[in-house]
């Protein structure tokens, strides 16, 4: 743990001096394509009034000066599963955003889908040492919190404190310089498997580019496609992507849960490849032009020509209707549906005060995608837009951009996190799994 937290600590201090010295470089590594965007600091526009934004994280103006996109290659579930080919889409894709920004980048903060994340919810309490709360106090009681056995391999990705507890006061966002005499919190963590952090941190040194910060798809594209109602009161935010569907939890603008589900849009396209026995390709295609999960009796009479070039005449010259299509691609997006179902009731999502369910990612675009969700999700569901970002190229303000827009949020304005407070080092010390997820199912 304590290796973690340092190696935390430098990349939001290497995050810092990237910043001052004017330009940083965010990296969505996809299953389905790697994006890339350059953000200059210093600029005029900053974050908006009431965002939730930590006072120490800190927080900066920036604006977009360079985009970047390519088709993923050697990643599958969000994972890298050939380095090579990772690198080369890396590359690509960072070497189109520099080109367009026309500078040099030696930082970047990514993000990614895969690694297994699994969400923890802990508590801690301590008595205060004066009789007002010190970022010393608070640094005691995040210290305090039951931190689980993650199992071998894994590390610490996210540990957001999401509540504060003043005697018998609860629901403070910073209780600093607030008179009590007891504190408590309650901490949201989020761990995934460390190999899969170091190969993509290995793939950025061979681009030779240093990582400045790791996060989560599903927090960061959650961050993004939610709006602040809905973060208050109580959302989820379901990302579909290529290789993987994310899903994450907010309440009172904080994530409290996050999940990953390893279907895609990738499988529906293999789905209608083996189907009908044609390229993979010409799948994507058909299902990007033609695709849909609702049948009419239009469908019925709606012809596809599937096309080909193997050089048989029958072969290349065959149709299908519109119905027989969807009859393809809907119990496949059921099955990612029901998936998501059954994670949202794992962390009592239908406790929260509000049930809104939004959709976002690339997938997600799929006609007849939201009715289809809200008779298995719940009722209220809608689709989900990245939030506008000064100098985002209109190419990059579709639903398959949220996890990168929310990249930029979070490069520039931070969250608070457990290794911005000074916790003593010796302090750290696996303890058992006492607590966790209490609090989570006691409060939502």
């Amino acid at each position: 743990m304590t290796d973690l937290y340092q190696s935390q600590r430098a990349m939001r201090n290497m995050r810092q001096q990237a910043m001052q010295r004017g330009v940083l470089a965010v990296l969505d590594i996809g299953s389905s394509k790697v994006a890339c965007l350059i953000l200059k600091f210093g600029v005029s526009e900053g974050p908006r009034e009431g965002s939730g934004v930590g006072a120490l994280a800190g927080q900066a103006a920036f604006r977009v000066i360079g985009a970047g996109t390519t088709r993923s290659r050697g990643v599958r579930f969000g994972e890298i599963a050939a380095m090579q080919e990772t690198e080369r889409a890396v590359r690509t894709a960072l070497q189109r955003a520099q080109k367009l920004a026309q500078t040099r980048v030696d930082h970047a903060i990514l993000c990614f889908s895969g690694g297994d994340a699994r969400s923890y919810g802990l508590e801690g309490m301590v008595e205060l040492e004066g009789a007002h709360v010190s970022e010393d106090d608070i640094a005691r009681v995040l210290d305090a919190c039951d931190v689980p056995d993650l199992g071998a391999g894994r590390e610490v990705l996210h540990a957001h404190p999401v509540n504060f507890m003043l005697d018998h006061r609860s629901g403070l966002s910073d209780p600093r310089g607030q008179a009590g005499r007891q504190l408590g919190c309650d901490l949201h963590l989020l761990s995934v498997e460390a190999d899969v952090v170091q190969n993509l941190v290995h793939c950025l040194k061979r681009c030779d580019v240093e990582v400045a910060g790791l996060a989560a798809a599903s927090y960061v594209a959650g961050r993004a496609a939610l709006v602040e109602d809905e973060q208050e009161l109580g959302a989820a935010a379901i990302d579909f992507g290529g290789g993987a569907t994310s899903l994450s939890i907010f309440i009172k603008k904080h994530m409290v849960y996050a999940d990953t589900v390893r279907l895609g849009g990738d499988h529906i396209t293999s789905d209608i490849a083996k189907g009908l026995q044609i390229p993979y390709s010409a799948a994507e295609r058909i299902k990007t032009f033609h695709g849909g999960v609702h049948a009419t009796g239009k469908d019925d009479r709606d012809v596809i020509e599937i096309g080909g070039d193997s050089g048989d005449w029958e072969k290349d010259r065959r149709t299908i209707t519109r119905s027989e299509l969807i009859g393809i691609i809907r119990p496949r997006v059921e099955e990612i549906l029901e998936e998501v179902r059954a994670r949202l009731d794992v962390a009592g999502f239908d406790h929260l005060p509000s049930q809104q369910i939004v959709l976002t990612g690339g997938a997600s675009q799929l006609p007849g995608l939201d009715g289809l969700a809200a008779k298995i999700l719940g009722q209220h569901v809608r689709l989900g837009r990245p939030i506008r970002v000064q100098g985002l190229p209109q190419a990059a303000t579709g639903p398959s951009f949220s996890a990168i827009v929310g990249l930029c949020q979070f490069a520039a304005c931070p969250q608070d996190e457990w290794w911005d407070f000074d916790i003593p080092a010796q302090r750290f010390a696996a303890r058992p799994l006492k607590r966790a997820m209490k609090w989570f199912k006691d409060n939502w």
